[in-house]
């Protein structure tokens, strides 16, 4: 096992952190695109922690759909990949990455609103 990388489940299906049980990301998702949807998560997730420290709830919301469309396109959330069929999990992630680079903002930035002033 890398040291960078967390602990598997014997299946590969599951991450272990502190003891705790994750789903591992789909590892049919060939990793330039899994990259790419994980700079969108982490910007949706600063986008979540900038609307709450704005006290902006509408932005919350955006943000926290941002996050749940990332991890559902990784296939950390929804249908357990290992249960779909290669070619649904192709549409799942592609799809994902589409609606993300429609909405969002680009990766690396705020991934929340611009500021006002």
């Amino acid at each position: 096992m890398d040291a960078d990388q967390p602990e598997r489940t014997p299946d590969g299906r599951y991450i272990v952190v502190n003891g705790r049980r994750w789903r591992a990301t789909d590892p049919e998702i060939p990793e330039e695109v899994a990259a790419d949807l994980r700079r969108h998560l982490m910007a949706a997730r600063r986008g979540v922690a900038a609307a709450r420290r704005n006290q902006d709830p509408a932005a919350e919301k955006m943000a926290r759909s941002r996050v749940h469309t990332a991890k559902v396109a990784l296939g950390e959330r929804g249908t357990p990949w290992w249960e779909q069929p290669v070619v649904e999990r192709r549409r799942r992630w592609e799809d994902g990455a589409a609606e993300l680079r429609a909405a969002a903002p680009p990766p690396g930035g705020s991934g929340g609103r611009p500021a006002d002033g």
